[in-house]
């Protein structure tokens, strides 16, 4: 990259200043805190195996594997959009319009499966350039305004360029990724897998990854670094619309059918995650790797409460609540943070 890229000549050091100050008692608090998310997903599954029989079943867990697929490569995007204390509010409405945009190329026009899977790629790709470019070039206040905006629009042309009508019938090719599988396990989750895997090497391997961090913890002082710190924002809202993009692939190719309201409510569950996996609204704090924790979480929570035969009404209630108890105890994290400096 160049006038989008940070400068390659930068150095780990001259960065680190610019990341969020965490000392040894904040480090062993993440940890502990960490370590408290893993135990909670466990005594969930324990709780949920003891309701009900079919819980810990093969079938079920396999279920919830490819369940939670979609989800978790929504969460990738936010955990980074969160990490520079950000949010993408549209990755729902970019899944339908990017899934929109891979079947009808092909259903319609006749286009290569492979081409087709590309444009929604692309479309997703481009519209999260578009959210980056209305925080950097047009100086929106926050992403929630951008991306809310965002949303509605991608929601829209969804509903526009087919009629409101779903699309369904998709090729095998987009099919494979969300309705096979390798052995038990789910081609979507062996993706996710390799995916997590990648992004964990990207941002603690490559100094673009460093950068994200030192951008999430101080924009200012990150500037002053050296860093470009637009660029680090557009590459960020591109990749959340990519793998929005992608989690829409998946999607079309588990249920074979998109309508233009797919996506509701993704990017609650998808904060939700990042958040309950440690991240920080404050930006500048957090693990891609916990952030899996956190999807698991709430899909073992959906999947139980299904199980029990909740009423969704509820359950949409129970997630809302994670959600306020994740976010409180984020900020009651980086009150403590603040006295201990």
């Amino acid at each position: 990259m160049s006038n989008t890229a940070p400068s390659p000549s930068l150095s780990t050091a001259a960065i680190e200043p610019v990341r969020r100050d965490r000392g040894p008692k904040h480090r062993l608090g993440d940890k502990l805190y960490q370590l408290g998310v893993l135990l909670s997903l466990l005594i969930l599954c324990a709780a949920m195996s003891l309701m009900s029989g079919r819980f810990l079943t093969i079938d079920n867990l396999m279920n919830v594997a490819s369940q939670a697929a979609v989800s978790a490569i929504i969460s990738i995007g936010m955990f980074l959009a969160i990490l520079t204390a950000g949010i993408d509010l549209s990755v729902g409405a970019v899944l339908a319009l990017s899934a929109m945009m891979m079947g009808l190329p092909s259903e319609s026009w006749g286009l290569n499966p492979y081409l087709s899977i590309a444009v929604g790629l692309g479309t997703g790709a481009g519209l999260g350039l578009l959210n980056g470019l209305m925080l950097t070039k047009l100086h929106l206040p926050h992403p929630f305004i951008s991306t809310l905006g965002m949303q509605k629009m991608a929601r829209g042309l969804a509903l526009v360029v087919t009629a409101a009508a779903p699309i369904s019938m998709f090729p095998e090719e987009i099919q494979y990724l969300g309705s096979e599988s390798l052995g038990p396990v789910p081609v979507s989750f062996v993706l996710v897998i390799l995916l997590y895997l990648g992004m964990w090497l990207f941002l603690t391997r490559t100094s673009t990854g460093r950068y994200i961090y030192a951008v999430g913890g101080n924009k200012e002082a990150a500037r002053l670094s050296g860093i470009d710190v637009n660029g680090v924002l557009n590459l960020v809202y591109v990749i959340s619309g990519f793998t929005a993009a992608l989690a829409g692939l998946v999607l079309a190719g588990r249920v074979n059918a998109v309508y233009p309201l797919a996506g509701l409510d993704y990017e609650t569950d998808a904060i939700a995650a990042v958040i309950i996996g440690g991240a920080s609204f404050f930006g500048g704090v957090g693990s891609i790797g916990n952030t899996i924790i956190g999807v698991l979480l709430i899909s073992v929570l959906r999947n139980g409460l299904n199980l029990l035969n909740v009423d969704s009404a509820y359950q949409t209630f129970v997630i809302g609540a994670v959600i306020v108890i994740a976010v409180a105890i984020d900020v009651l994290r980086q009150k403590v943070l603040t006295r201990g400096r």
